[in-house]
C-alpha cells in the first residue's frame, strides 16, 4: 500500500475549502478513508495547521477538524535524530526538512503530497503535488 506524507497545505486546502486545490486534496483523504493509500503527518503539521484554523474558525471547530483528520491520517516522529538531519541538510525552510526528515526516516513513507514542491528538492523521497499524485502512475508506485 502507498504510504505518504501529507504536508499542511493539502490539509488547509481540505479544511477551507480552497478552490480549486480543495478537490484533489478531498480525493487524497478519500484514498486514505477507504484505505487505498496510508496518510501520515507530523505534529508540527498539526499544530500549523492548529494555529491557522483558529484565525479562521474557534478553538473547539478547530479541535474538532484535527480529531476528525486523525482518524484517516497517523502520525510520524519527529525525534532528535530527524532534527538533526534537518539541521545538518542543504533545505533552506528548516520546517520543510523537518518534515522531509520525518518522512526520510520513516522507511515506509515513500512520497511527500504538497503544493510546494520546489521546497522539497533536496528530499530523497518522491515529492508530488496533490494532482500528480493523483494520476494513475504515481498512485500505485511504491
Amino acid at each position: 500500500m502507498t504510504k505518504i506524507l501529507i504536508d499542511s497545505d493539502v490539509i488547509l486546502d481540505f479544511f477551507l475549502d480552497r478552490t480549486p486545490f480543495s478537490v484533489d486534496a478531498a480525493k487524497i483523504f478519500s484514498l486514505s478513508e477507504t484505505k487505498k493509500i496510508e496518510c501520515y503527518t507530523t505534529p508540527l503539521i498539526i499544530s500549523n495547521v492548529y494555529y491557522i484554523l483558529c484565525k479562521i474558525v474557534k478553538h473547539e471547530k478547530a479541535i474538532d477538524l484535527i480529531k476528525s483528520l486523525l482518524l484517516i491520517v497517523d502520525i510520524v516522529m519527529i525525534d532528535k535524530k530527524v532534527v538533526i538531519h534537518a539541521l545538518n541538510s542543504s533545505f533552506k525552510d528548516f520546517e520543510d526538512a523537518l518534515q522531509n526528515y520525518s518522512a526520510e526516516l520513516n522507511s515506509a513513507i515513500k512520497i511527500i503530497i504538497t503544493r510546494n514542491t520546489k521546497d522539497y528538492k533536496y528530499s530523497l523521497l518522491s515529492v508530488l503535488s496533490p494532482s500528480d499524485f493523483l494520476s494513475a502512475d504515481a498512485l500505485y508506485k511504491g
